[in-house]
């Protein structure tokens, strides 16, 4: 975690301004950025779970084909 203390005389936009150095050169703000859109892997159940899902859809899709209810 990151703490700056404002020291005697300093203002406002100068404390705010060495935070945000400190922040950068501690490198999380381009590690946040990089994982903003970082889409998290599938465990082997979920990725089971969701194909089984998928062909029991579409058993009932190729049943309703044959009797002819859906093109």
């Amino acid at each position: 975690m990151i703490e700056v203390t404002k020291k005697e005389k300093e203002t406002t936009s100068s404390v705010i301004r060495r935070f945000s150095r400190k922040m950068q050169q501690s490198s999380i703000i381009p590690k946040v950025k990089s994982l903003r859109y970082n889409v998290r892997v599938k465990s082997a159940f979920k990725k089971k779970q969701d194909a089984l899902k998928r062909i029991a859809k579409n058993k009932v899709k190729d049943k309703l084909r044959k009797l002819g209810k859906i093109k």
